[in-house]
């Protein structure tokens, strides 16, 4: 599977983005998505995902972020609202077994950047 997110860049706090990606490689409507990050010298994190059940978020995104999908263009989206200086991470997208990737550990792609200053 090839995974390319983009969409990243530097926001003020309070600000928004919207991330997307695209994901080539293997069947796509079928499959859950997701979006992860990785903060500076953290471990990398579930942030959410979208599959045939509905949408999952973490707890530390709910209500402001949203994640979404079109299936005839294979992408992924996550519309971030209300960015916070403690969501600054790489993000990922991933696909996903409940709330978990199942992804090779070489196929997570490069991600992309968000810097949100306070």
């Amino acid at each position: 599977v090839q995974l390319q997110a983009s969409g990243g860049g530097l926001v003020q706090a309070g600000g928004s983005l919207r991330l997307s990606c695209a994901v080539s490689g293997r069947t796509f409507s079928n499959i859950g998505m997701g979006w992860f990050r990785q903060a500076p010298g953290k471990e990398r994190e579930f942030v959410a995902r979208i599959d045939w059940s509905g949408l999952i978020a973490s707890d530390s995104v709910k209500g402001r972020f949203t994640i979404s999908r079109d299936d005839a263009k294979n992408m992924v989206y996550l519309q971030m609202n209300n960015l916070k200086p403690e969501d600054t991470a790489v993000y990922y997208c991933a696909p996903t077994l409940g709330t978990r990737p199942n992804v090779g550990m070489d196929d997570w792609g490069k991600g992309t950047l968000v810097t949100v200053s306070s």
